[in-house]
């Protein structure tokens, strides 16, 4: 199934029991006495605390981690870009292969994200690219060895090693996510305040349909945008718009 069908689904699922626990939170407290209404504010009121603050942390962190994505993104095209220019310094019999590595490297780069974006493994391009960034050095070493001066291994090899370094930042950065027990305990929680929720909502006299879709439907969006944060090759919210950043340096390399 699809990611966003998927994460969707979880969605629905979410806002159909959170208005089912605030209809059987209505039943239960029907017939309450208002005696017990200070007893259970003050339980109502810790869990919605409890609620709105792991729903408050959750959206804080997940939009951290797709700001920090989208800013790996340009350090990787500053760091390839970098270590393009540098080609300049190495012996001109040299830089042909090279250059010529360099643009096989950012097309296999290119085509694991899209591989991604499309729900396709990208195993075969994450190889491709451990295999060119591996050539890339070897030759780039040896070309150093045959150059007139020192000036060429100095700049060179270290924004060679920025940019393969950038790659695997990337790939953990990517692998980052809150534990599965984040998630459960904010649906878990959800059900718990539909339930105090309804509960309190019993000593009145208007059943408040409204209320209840718009509790359940705020807290399920809510879930949904989340997810779909922390998952940003998979969703509708997406970091794909950052990669032009490394198309526009593969453009520059075909001048």
């Amino acid at each position: 199934m699809h990611f966003t069908a998927l994460v969707l689904l979880f969605a629905v699922a979410l806002f159909v029991g959170t208005f089912l626990t605030l209809e059987a939170g209505r039943r239960l407290g029907r017939g309450a006495e208002e005696a017990n209404a200070a007893g259970v504010g003050a339980v109502e009121g810790a869990v919605f605390a409890l609620l709105g603050l792991l729903l408050a942390f959750t959206f804080s962190r997940a939009a951290s981690r797709f700001d920090s994505r989208r800013e790996l993104v340009a350090q990787e095209a500053n760091a390839v870009g970098t270590a393009w220019l540098r080609i300049d310094l190495l012996p001109e019999q040299d830089q042909g292969r090279v250059r010529d590595l360099f643009r096989r490297y950012l097309d296999s780069r290119l085509a694991t994200y899209e591989k991604i974006g499309r729900d396709e493994a990208p195993d075969a391009a994450i190889a491709q690219s451990a295999r060119l960034q591996h050539e890339i050095w070897k030759t780039s070493v040896g070309a150093c060895r045959g150059a007139d001066s020192a000036t060429a291994c100095l700049l060179l090899l270290p924004a060679l090693n920025e940019m393969i370094d950038i790659t695997t930042t990337r790939a953990m950065a990517a692998r980052i996510h809150p534990p599965l027990v984040v998630f459960l305990l904010l649906g878990a929680l959800t059900l718990v305040a539909g339930l105090l929720a309804g509960y309190g909502m019993a000593t009145g006299k208007a059943r408040t349909l409204f209320h209840r879709i718009a509790f359940a439907a705020v807290i399920a969006t809510a879930f949904y945008v989340i997810v779909d944060i922390e998952y940003p090759r998979l969703g509708l919210i997406r970091v794909d718009a950052a990669d032009s950043v490394l198309a526009d340096v593969r453009r520059t390399m075909e001048r």
